[in-house]
């Protein structure tokens, strides 16, 4: 609780608290802001630090639930004087501003973004019962089951690293959900094309072109980790990087859409475009970068709960395609 963090309120002097996670070894990530430069917040971390977390002057004991989520004094410090600070500037009417890159939220459990976990295992379990009811629908000989159970397998990890990052944001942390979530995006362009090419047929020249394909995804995949890991660790690049990507996997399930809409003109075949429409509008609420709603509920947030009800709907759509054409094989086999 903020109260139990002493601070005072002696005019400004200057240190900025590194934060350092020890047991990774691996320095947390922090881009300036306005917030970082307040002299009252520099102010109130320096006053914090000394009398809070000094071992040689009955330093402020942390709870255990934050210890076992690796808050460290320092971090404790950090986290009260972004409150307190904000707090004093609702009271003289000053806006919000964010911290270190990132908008003040209110911590539950020493979670750092409760909404952003909730939804992120929100998307998970959309996930993990859309893989049961596929497995309990499509028989194990459909060849394009094992692509849609590989399909599952990337979301559930990207949502698990989704979950770690924003419950703590370490740089190790940060860095697996982008890999994780990069996997993710590059699967689904992957496998949107071998189902609107149908490379999962078993002919000589479909499985020599999966082969090229595959190749050359898991080559932009390991040039992508490569370029971010080794050369620069770039935002802007990663976002962008993944937009191409999943504008590429649209216009392959949107053109699967149009298809067999004009082959079949069935209702259900719309679905995939209908989707990825969905997906596009709650992305665009990224842009809408506001302060949390009752310090928790931010943009990024509403983003995760808006991915929830697509991945439901997809996996329905998955297996009404396995269905159809599980019936259009079995009609040319009568027919042959």
């Amino acid at each position: 609780m903020l109260r139990r963090w002493k601070t005072s309120t002696r005019p400004p002097s200057l240190l900025l608290v590194g934060l350092i996670l020890c047991l990774l070894l691996l320095l947390q990530t922090a881009e300036a802001s306005l917030g970082d430069r307040l002299p009252e917040f520099r102010e109130c971390v320096e006053v914090c630090d000394r009398e809070n977390c000094d071992p040689n002057n009955d330093p402020t004991p942390i709870a255990l639930h934050h210890r076992l989520l690796l808050w460290t004094c320092p971090q404790e410090c950090d986290y009260t004087c972004q409150h307190i600070v904000t707090t004093r500037r609702l009271e003289a009417g000053q806006p919000i501003t964010q911290f270190h890159g990132k908008w003040p939220f209110v911590r539950v459990l020493g979670m750092q973004e409760p909404f952003s976990v909730l939804f992120s295992l929100g998307n998970f379990l959309a996930h993990q019962t859309g893989l049961a009811r596929l497995r309990e629908r499509v028989p194990p000989a459909y060849p394009m089951r094992r692509f849609y159970e590989l399909f599952a397998y990337f979301g559930m990890a990207s949502w698990v690293f989704s979950t770690v990052f924003h419950t703590r944001d370490f740089r190790a942390t940060e860095q697996l959900d982008y890999f994780a979530a990069g996997a993710s995006v590059l699967y689904g362009m992957y496998y949107a094309l071998v189902r609107v090419a149908r490379l999962d047929l078993p002919t000589p020249r479909r499985r020599a072109v999966l082969r090229l394909w595959t190749l050359f995804c898991l080559a932009l995949y390991a040039a992508h980790v490569a370029y971010l890991k080794l050369w620069r660790w770039n935002y802007t690049y990663n976002m962008e990087a993944n937009l191409v990507v999943g504008m590429v996997h649209n216009l392959l399930w949107s053109y699967f859409s149009w298809k067999r809409w004009r082959e079949t003109r069935q209702n259900w075949t719309v679905w995939p475009s209908m989707l990825v429409a969905w997906i596009i509008l709650v992305m665009s609420l990224e842009l809408l970068d506001f302060p949390p709603l009752w310090g928790a509920l931010d943009a990024h947030s509403l983003w995760h709960l808006g991915t929830i009800g697509p991945t439901i709907l997809w996996y329905n759509f998955m297996i009404k395609d396995s269905q159809d054409l599980a019936k259009t094989m079995k009609i040319k086999d009568v027919k042959a």
